[in-house]
């Protein structure tokens, strides 16, 4: 048996399982996967914010007298938006971003969704990750994508413990995950017991089919290993959240910055499932403290990176639906349906909240929710073909048309 941080690994799991397991924090997992040596395109990162996110929050559409009609206690007032254009404002928990926002690196997409009104965590995470309904594949989108970037090298994939993420990258394209780069290590492995070299043993001889698996966690620890020998200090002043998403986002630019061929990386957030307690827009209360903690590590992200690194990124949130229009009675949303996704990169088009507002008008909801007008998936792609050098679209979405909204510049 082989163990890497709390996950323990036999040779029958190792030749069984589609990934290699890590130690996965309880509220966030990060998720890396190593592109080719000639993939030039953005590093793409996937922040999932898992719990069904409150977009009517995050981007409040301030224009629409209709959102203070159903949400005269948690709607964030007019007054208190810090960046917008009288359609749409930004929750002033968001303050750390608006920096990023008037230089036109943020955006954000609203009533985006999936396409079939699920209200199931699990049902709608699943649909979303797999990102193919109507067909038989069973892969990852993400995964998908890797495929299509030609993404082979030694840390390509990584399955996550406990969070979901892990589905991201179902497939047959190795991929990573670890808890941090600190943290992913052979558990047990040291010189009076050296396990590395144990699993290299144990596969040298072994037929290619069986060894595969095996080779791809060694090459993935002997990789991580050579970022991990330096100590890492984030540049131009970046001071990072202490939080489980700070952390995340620390390795993630670490990596970028270590020139590994990072093609893309998943990192989960949890925590916005907000049935009771979101709250007015003030400090204290649940939802701007979660959105202050979230602009604080999406801020420092890209200070760490810098204008020229963060030219090479581009950082998509997703979640797997949004809230009710409709306050409940313990001020806060239930599960809902249409929600807003947030865009960060050297190549977004910024400053804007860009949309198909459908309006929220009682006739014009979904069971009581946002409709969604676009597909995330049609967001995700534009960025794909302009930005990571996707040609066909349908290698990764089937059946799927970019977005034509012109969210980003093409590389």
């Amino acid at each position: 048996m082989f163990e890497c941080g709390e996950k323990t690994l036999s040779r029958r799991g190792l030749l069984g399982a589609a990934t290699l397991a890590g130690l996965a924090g309880a509220g966030v997992s990060t998720q890396l996967a190593y592109a080719a040596p000639g993939y030039t395109g953005d590093t793409l990162v996937v922040l999932s914010l898992h719990g069904g996110f409150d977009g009517l929050s995050a981007l409040a559409p301030i224009g629409d007298p209709d959102y203070y009609k159903a949400r005269p206690n948690i709607g964030v007032p007019k007054a208190q938006v810090i960046a917008g254009d009288g359609s749409f404002g930004l929750h002033p928990a968001l303050a750390p971003l608006l920096p990023l926002w008037k230089s036109g690196k943020l955006a954000g997409v609203h009533a985006v969704g999936q396409s079939n009104p699920t209200r199931s965590h699990f049902a709608a995470m699943e649909a979303m990750e797999n990102a193919a309904p109507g067909t038989s594949l069973r892969t990852g989108w993400l995964g998908r994508m890797l495929g299509a970037t030609g993404a082979t090298g030694a840390l390509a994939g990584v399955s996550v413990g406990a969070a979901m993420p892990d589905r991201l990258f179902a497939g047959p394209t190795p991929s990573v995950s670890m808890a941090g780069i600190d943290k992913f290590t052979l558990a047990g492995d040291s010189a009076a017991r050296p396990r590395a070299a144990a699993l290299r043993a144990l596969y040298a001889d072994a037929p290619l089919l069986q060894a595969a698996l095996a080779l791809a966690a060694d090459k993935a620890l002997t990789a991580s290993a050579a970022v991990r020998s330096t100590a890492y200090t984030p540049a131009n002043g970046a001071a990072y959240p202490e939080t489980e998403l700070g952390a995340a986002l620390r390795d993630v630019a670490r990596l970028i910055k270590a020139k590994v061929g990072l093609a893309t990386a998943a990192v989960d957030c949890g925590d916005w499932d907000m049935h009771e307690g979101l709250g007015q827009a003030v400090k204290g209360q649940r939802m701007y403290d979660n959105l202050t903690d979230l602009g604080l590590a999406l801020a420092a992200f890209a200070t760490d990176l810098g204008p020229e690194g963060l030219n090479s990124v581009t950082l998509l949130t997703i979640s797997e639906f949004g809230r009710r229009v409709q306050e409940n009675g313990s001020r806060g949303a239930d599960h809902g349906h249409g929600n807003a996704m947030l865009l960060l990169g050297g190549g977004v088009k910024g400053g804007q909240v860009y949309a198909k507002w459908p309006g929220l008008k009682p006739d014009a909801l979904v069971a009581g929710d946002l409709a969604v007008t676009t597909d995330y998936r049609a967001v995700i792609g534009e960025i794909l073909q302009k930005r990571c050098g996707i040609g066909s679209l349908a290698e990764v979405f089937p059946a799927v048309a970019p977005s034509t909204f012109g969210l980003v510049t093409a590389r």
